[in-house]
């Protein structure tokens, strides 16, 4: 059984370890089962690919790689830095991500 992230699509986060180190970017994709998440223009990598149907130009390739989410850290959008994330329940129910600095909600 696989541990649920704290983080999600379209997240504001900041790179805290590695060649990024520092770099703020927006969260495209999540992939939870190998707890990889692809970050707008960080970890930049390039790929060199033939000419295809697709690609009819072929030559070198710059796109995103896949970083590790234990080397992300969200930044909330209340207080403006980087905070580990708590969970709370409201009285309706609903669970929704909290800034452990601020105690605000971190969902839209």
């Amino acid at each position: 059984m696989q541990a649920k992230k704290h983080l999600k699509v379209n997240d504001q986060v900041e790179v805290i370890t590695g060649k990024d180190n520092g770099r703020v970017g927006k969260i495209i994709k999540v992939n939870s089962k190998d707890d990889n998440v692809i970050v707008e223009k960080l970890n930049m990598i390039k790929r060199h690919t033939k000419p295809s149907q697709m690609n009819q130009q072929g030559g070198i390739i710059e796109k995103e790689a896949a970083i590790h989410i234990s080397n992300l850290m969200l930044i909330c959008p209340k207080c403006s830095k980087t905070v580990r994330v708590g969970k709370k329940i409201l009285e309706d129910g609903t669970k929704v991500r909290t800034c452990k600095k601020c105690n605000e909600s971190v969902d839209a």
